[in-house]
């Protein structure tokens, strides 16, 4: 790029629980090589202590400190620690991540051990450019969200109501999601404050429903479009374990989840998968027993934005499939798994304004005038 300019490649889900972790970087490396600043989520805590908590989702979001190698190898420089699970094994292990990562030299936003700490930015600069990231999750259990006084998560929760559209009974109902006011208002103030120290505000946002292809709720365009209206110029999202919708908002660009990129998971009993297919209505791939998310989880894209200090010049993404070694490859045009990948994109985006145009390896977003969520 030229002087006064950057490159962020950003990514969605990190946290393999299977060794070696050295495997999982071997592939996407060189493309994360060509960025100025790289971004990822963080799936687990790095800890030898702690103590699973009652509401947590499973011993395997604690792993041990040498397995965050994955993220120097891969040289990422912010990290959001902002995920349904940061609190799973309560404060001392979130609080024991924040600092492992700090000793890399890995900034990490989202998290803290109070409230005002966990909705505090990473400022990073580079090229005379100055990038402002923020991270909120709104998937969290009880007592996960931090407080004033209260190690964890900053919080974009949201409520759940059930809409009759019918008068027979029986009839499912509409679901509608709306987020907390707090913790909307709390995200707004936050942008509008970066925004005064950053030429560029980018928000991490863990949200959203997990496996089912396509579905976006409600309270996540609420949320994009109020983001994106005190002064956020990118959101990445994640925590869906597959690519949702890509949607342009007041001219700025929402990945709504960038889904997996490095990540590993128990294997599914037979009866366990059998439940996850009826509870969610995705089937499993067998070739990927260790990615049990649906048969979409192997699907995954790095988004690439060009910065400068008027702000975001430039929105691409760059297709990516994980291999059977649970490896992260990037797509190139004219091979036809980039082709495919285009045309998933394109479907789990329909409802939302975008414009796909490749170039080169790239897809780059642009606003087309249309689309449901414009």
């Amino acid at each position: 790029m030229a002087d006064n300019s950057v490159v962020l490649m950003a990514c969605g889900d990190v946290g393999p629980i299977h060794e070696p972790m050295s495997t999982y970087p071997v592939l996407a490396k060189p493309t994360l090589a060509g960025a100025d600043i790289r971004f990822a989520q963080v799936e687990r805590v790095y800890s030898e202590r702690g103590s699973l908590q009652v509401h947590s989702g499973g011993a395997h979001s604690r792993v041990k400190p040498h397995m965050a190698s994955i993220f120097t190898d891969s040289g990422f420089n912010v990290v959001s620690l902002a995920s349904n699970h940061a609190m799973d094994w309560g404060p001392d292990a979130l609080l024991d991540t924040v600092a492992l990562f700090r000793d890399k030299g890995i900034q990490a936003v989202g998290v803290g051990r109070n409230l005002a700490e966990a909705r505090r930015p990473a400022i990073v600069e580079r090229n005379g450019v100055k990038i402002a990231f923020l991270a909120y999750c709104s998937v969290l259990q009880t007592g996960y969200a931090a407080g004033p006084d209260k190690t964890g998560i900053a919080p974009l929760r949201a409520h759940t109501y059930y809409e009759s559209f019918d008068y027979q009974a029986g009839v499912p109902p509409r679901v509608v999601t709306v987020p907390y006011e707090e913790d909307l208002a709390g995200m707004v103030e936050d942008i509008a404050a970066a925004k005064k120290s950053a030429h560029t505000v980018v928000v991490s946002l863990h949200w959203g429903i997990h496996f089912i292809p396509r579905t976006i709720a409600d309270y996540q365009v609420i949320a994009a479009n109020a983001a994106f209206k005190a002064g956020a110029d990118l959101i990445l999202g994640h925590h869906a374990h597959a690519p949702k919708a890509i949607g342009v908002h007041q001219g700025k660009v929402c990945f709504y989840s960038l889904s997996n990129f490095m990540m590993s998971s128990t294997a599914k009993t037979p009866a366990k998968a059998a439940e996850f297919m009826k509870q969610y209505g995705v089937t499993l791939d067998p070739d990927y027993p260790h990615l049990s998310y649906g048969t979409d989880a192997k699907r995954s894209l790095i988004a690439k934005v060009a910065l400068t200090p008027g702000g975001v010049k430039r929105v691409s993404f760059l297709p990516v499939l994980i291999d059977k070694q649970l490896r992260p490859e990037v797509l190139r045009r004219g091979d036809a798994r980039f082709d495919d990948a285009v045309r998933f994109m394109e479907w789990v985006s329909e409802d939302y304004d975008h414009r796909f145009t490749v170039e080169g390896d790239e897809v780059v977003v642009t606003a087309s005038g249309g689309g449901a969520g414009a």
